[in-house]
């Protein structure tokens, strides 16, 4: 998904972690960001890329030290968004 707002264009790789195993899910989502990251910097460098995750996902394992550390190391800029009411965050 893409989007733009005041001169900002991002896009958003958005990931519902609705598997039993979170780290696995995190696994594929990562793999996932660094492939999209690695093609928007030759067709899209003016876009910024974004990982979407559920805001109980968030809550229950982004705050965990080794996901915060990955995060932190791999440049992900995180959107939260709370699936029944629609919205999101940063």
């Amino acid at each position: 998904m893409t989007a733009e707002r005041a001169g900002e264009k991002i896009a958003v790789e958005v990931k519902s972690f609705i598997s039993n195993s979170a780290i696995s899910e995190f696994h594929k989502a990562l793999g996932q960001f660094i492939n999209y990251k690695t093609v928007l910097s030759q067709k899209a460098p003016e876009r910024e890329l974004y990982l979407a995750v559920p805001k109980t996902t968030y809550e229950d394992f982004f705050k965990l030290e080794l996901i915060q550390l990955v995060i932190k190391n791999q440049d992900i800029k995180l959107i939260i968004y709370h699936p029944e009411w629609e919205t999101i965050g940063r």
